[in-house]
């Protein structure tokens, strides 16, 4: 099965779209409802490390970010090895 988190929020989305027939709505809605739990979808909760890794980096070295910031994601970084 594809991803619940994507098809939660694809369903989701088409329910905000204006575009989208009335029927369509109803259909996501009963989807949500009554197969994927009203849209509540668990995660893992644990992040990518390397996806953090990126962020921080890319913190440090955007200029429209604070200096406190920047030091705050040296700091993580070098508590995670990098």
């Amino acid at each position: 099965m594809s991803n619940p988190g994507n098809v939660v929020g694809g369903h989701k989305a088409n329910l905000n779209n204006p575009n989208t027939s009335e029927e369509s709505k109803q259909h996501s809605k009963e989807v949500l409802d009554n197969e994927l739990g009203g849209g509540n979808v668990e995660t893992s909760g644990e992040k990518n490390p390397n996806n953090v890794a990126g962020g921080l980096k890319a913190t440090v070295n955007n200029p429209q970010v604070s200096q406190e910031a920047k030091n705050s994601a040296k700091e993580r970084l070098q508590d995670m090895g990098q």
